[in-house]
């Protein structure tokens, strides 16, 4: 069976609705998907109508920024309650935290020659507010690319030149997401029930140290086994991981954005496909058991 349980809509840094999304995941076979927007599960009843829609089950998701022992990775919850309010207190105090880091580091891109309407860009993204939506609003502005393009030397820029020189200098103040304690997470877990599953552990290094471990012992269910985040010797070796602690282990393609029309590889399924045959308790997932306590 298809399935694909982290995609991102326009309610987070993707950029297609969820309804779109429903009618893209269908057009390639998806038969159980799961909207995964960073911090928000504003988009979580529209994906699911238009699941049911084209007859796709859909998972409750949400993926977090979080963090343990001054350690920081993402996490993807599942089958939560999408009516709790104190999950929706919870992640809105993230996006008041994340409009104060944009804040302060606009301060210094106005220093840099670079002018955005934040006030409008805050009114037309409610939720947490996306790097790379961020990044999209600053090169819209002409006279922006100007400035980007001669401090780069570059005559082509890719978003991710514009993310690093914009939000992450080797000098100066960074943009810092808004993360929650682990301990936090798994105390509202008891509350609103759910499985927490590590985020392409394998991406930027998250396995050193043996974070998977230590935040599996912790209380975390399992990890993200299929990725395309994910090099073959890390699927081997978090699928050694999976046999040895009975970790569930789920897959998703992490999907934001097409790529370039003239591109045969346009979307994540031409080249990346999750099917949940091998994939170890990916049931307690799929038919939304929900773990309490």
């Amino acid at each position: 069976m298809k399935i694909d349980l982290q995609v991102h809509s326009t309610y987070s840094d993707g950029y297609y609705s969820p309804s779109k999304l429903a009618g893209l995941l269908h057009r390639y076979g998806i038969e159980v998907a799961s909207l995964t927007d960073h911090n928000t599960v504003a988009g979580q009843a529209e994906f699911k109508k238009a699941c049911m829609r084209y007859g796709i089950k859909a998972v409750p998701g949400l993926e977090l920024y979080a963090s343990y022992k001054q350690r920081s990775f993402n996490l993807l919850w599942y089958n939560y309650d999408t009516s709790s309010p104190e999950l929706k207190k919870m992640l809105e105090s993230t996006h008041a935290r994340r409009q104060r880091f944009v804040k302060k580091v606009n301060i210094r891109l106005r220093n840099l020659g670079l002018h955005f309407n934040l006030g409008r860009f805050i009114q037309e993204h409610p939720g947490y507010l996306p790097t790379n939506h961020l990044a999209d609003a600053i090169w819209a502005v002409p006279a922006n690319r100007k400035v980007i393009k001669k401090a780069l030397q570059l005559d082509i820029v890719r978003e991710d030149d514009i993310v690093r020189y914009c939000f992450y200098p080797k000098d100066g103040l960074r943009l810092h997401d808004a993360r929650i304690g682990l301990a936090r997470i798994l105390q509202m877990r008891k509350q609103i029930g759910g499985q927490l599953i590590i985020c392409h552990p394998a991406l930027n290094n998250k396995m050193h140290g043996n974070l998977v471990e230590i935040l599996m012992a912790a209380g975390v269910d399992g990890f993200e086994l299929l990725s395309p985040h994910h090099s073959y010797n890390d699927t081997m070796r978090l699928m050694s991981l999976a046999e040895r602690t009975g970790a569930i282990v789920s897959g998703g393609t992490d999907f934001h954005r097409p790529g370039a029309k003239a591109g045969k590889l346009r979307y994540a399924w031409d080249w990346f496909t999750v099917k949940s045959d091998g994939l170890f308790g990916i049931n307690r997932i799929i038919n939304n058991k929900k773990k309490l306590g």
